[in-house]
């Protein structure tokens, strides 16, 4: 299959198949060369390319005048009393004015949208600060009822564990005091002598003993109390 090579005058391109070469659009006074030519030739002087030559049109030279009724027909090309051209300059400028009306409009509400919004959000976060400031408000005050209320009640404690060590000294004292009156009653008892049987002497005797044992496990019994109580007060915090 035939191929081409074109020169366009500082280099050689392809090689083209005929298809190729036709849309390069070569001209009468393209440079062809193919295989078997001794030289360059001119496209327009190969036979077999005259049907793929692109037609060049000759130069522009004096331009004949326009009849009249082409004339009118130029003179009538007007909207409004203006050139069409000017009319139509005069709508896009119109356009692009309404145009950056409507997007300033745009951004003007786009911005007082934004500003509202804005605003919405700060009023929510000083609400929510708000409620976060009275929500710990109303924490320290509740902390503040519950160390009252737990002061209260450990005073009420150790008010009471007082009252009774109180108490119990009180009782101990009363205690005490039949105990030693029983112990004097018992001596008196041993060294009594009246004309009494043996045997009511060893009962008057066990009967005052039997009360010295009960003081003495009373008083023991405050005393543990007593103590347990001192122990107690030490742990109220």
């Amino acid at each position: 299959m035939k191929t081409y090579y074109i020169h366009n005058g500082t280099e050689n391109s392809g090689p083209f198949l005929l298809d190729e070469l036709k849309a390069k659009k070569i001209t009468k006074t393209t440079l062809i060369w193919f295989e078997g030519m001794d030289e360059w030739k001119y496209a327009g002087d190969i036979a077999e390319l005259k049907s793929i030559l692109a037609v060049v049109p000759p130069p522009l030279k004096n331009i004949p005048p326009l009849p009249k009724e082409v004339e009118k027909t130029v003179v009538n090309q007007t909207i409004l009393g203006l050139d069409k051209s000017i009319f139509f300059w005069a709508c896009g400028i119109l356009t692009l004015i309404v145009a950056t009306l409507i997007f300033n409009t745009y951004q003007d509400n786009r911005s007082f949208e934004l500003e509202q919004k804005n605003k919405e959000t700060e009023f929510q976060n000083q609400q929510i600060e708000l409620q976060q400031k009275q929500t710990d408000e109303e924490k320290i005050q509740s902390a503040i009822q519950e160390k009252i209320e737990s002061d209260r009640r450990i005073k009420q404690k150790k008010d009471s564990v007082n009252n009774r060590i109180s108490e119990i000294k009180k009782i101990l004292v009363i205690n005490n005091a039949n105990l030693e009156e029983d112990q004097n009653k018992l001596l008196d008892t041993k060294d009594f002598k009246l004309l009494r049987s043996e045997s009511e002497k060893e009962e008057q005797i066990d009967l005052i003993e039997k009360d010295i044992i009960h003081w003495q496990n009373e008083i023991k019994k405050l005393e543990n109390e007593a103590d347990r109580l001192y122990l107690e007060l030490e742990t109220i915090h």
